[in-house]
């Protein structure tokens, strides 16, 4: 896919994601990840024609990217720069407040992994960025260098999932009071050096959960998603379909238990003998367990091996 350097992507899970998001006549398809456009491009060539792909991003770069690359299917692409997280008001700007399909692909993107100065690889030598949007202010370093040893472990521990989070903690706070720690491999390497090595994982480097802590951190992804959710749903029609693709548990956890409570409808106490709340479902579970990447997929793109895609279908109830 051409869209300007560092832009080639390859879709994770691309053939499930068609199957289960396309309609046979014409739709309107919202990407709110646009990323590298992977997904976004595959609607476009797949979809009935007549179709359109609204696609969303908060990094500037992947939209300037869009353009050009999108150029093309200008009429029935339209990609436009923001947060998911104001979904609703994002898409009665576009003029579409209502839509067949929705797809998150949660994380960062390759792009953004690829790119050095963009400081979300400890593969590469770049500062500790971090940002999806580089418009905020907030940056992994801000973060390393001003936060409290009490703020850094709970970020460590609640987001990385890092079990030595206390220990890293007190070791960045000692090691920043010697000079800012600005760069992604001098923290990668401090981190290395604080884990006892006989507790090394045996399948990531040991920095691992601490970018990903991070990096949840800096974008405050996990609350962004809890936002968009109950957006997507509402911007449905019925029989509209929402996929997520996640990609670490504490995503895949809140995208589990959203699902099912929208499914389940009542939000009465169990012990209750009937329903009181009035609640009805709004959606019919598609993936009662999440699809994963086949065999083929997670050798010929490694970045796959732990994403898992749920699907839901909206109901046709009274909001």
């Amino acid at each position: 896919m051409e869209g300007g350097p560092g832009f080639q992507h390859c879709p994770v899970m691309e053939q499930m994601v068609l199957r289960m998001l396309l309609h046979e006549k014409p739709a309107v398809y919202v990407d709110c990840t646009l990323g590298g456009g992977g997904h976004a491009r595959a609607l476009l060539s797949t979809s009935t024609e007549g179709s359109v792909v609204l696609g969303i991003d908060r990094d500037p770069a992947c939209i300037t990217a869009a353009q050009k690359w999108g150029s093309p299917w200008s009429e029935y692409f339209h990609p436009i720069y923001g947060n998911f997280r104001t979904l609703t008001v994002l898409l009665t700007t576009l003029g579409y407040p209502q839509v067949d399909s929705i797809l998150l692909d949660l994380g960062v993107s390759s792009y953004q992994l690829d790119t050095a100065s963009r400081g979300f690889s400890f593969q590469h030598e770049g500062p500790l960025d971090m940002r999806m949007d580089t418009m905020q202010e907030m940056t992994a370093t801000s973060l390393v260098n001003h936060a409290s040893v009490d703020e850094l472990r709970n970020i460590l521990h609640e987001f990385g999932e890092e079990r030595w989070a206390t220990r890293i903690a007190r070791a960045i706070v000692a090691e920043r009071v010697q000079a800012p720690i600005t760069t992604t491999r001098r923290l990668a390497a401090l981190v290395a050096r604080t884990i006892p090595r006989a507790a090394w994982p045996t399948d990531i480097h040991p920095a691992t959960r601490v970018f990903q802590g991070l990096r949840i951190a800096v974008n405050d992804e996990l609350q962004a998603l809890c936002e968009v959710l109950p957006q997507a749903v509402q911007a449905l029609r019925p029989g509209g379909r929402l996929g997520v693709i996640a990609f670490h548990s504490l995503e895949d956890r809140q995208v589990k238990q959203f699902f099912l409570q929208e499914a389940r409808g009542c939000t009465c106490p169990p012990r209750w003998p009937q329903c009181m709340c009035g609640q009805q479902p709004r959606l019919k579970l598609l993936t009662r367990k999440p699809l994963r990447p086949t065999p083929q997929e997670m050798q010929d793109n490694p970045r796959s091996r732990s994403a898992r895609f749920r699907v839901a279908e909206k109901l046709d109830v009274e909001e």
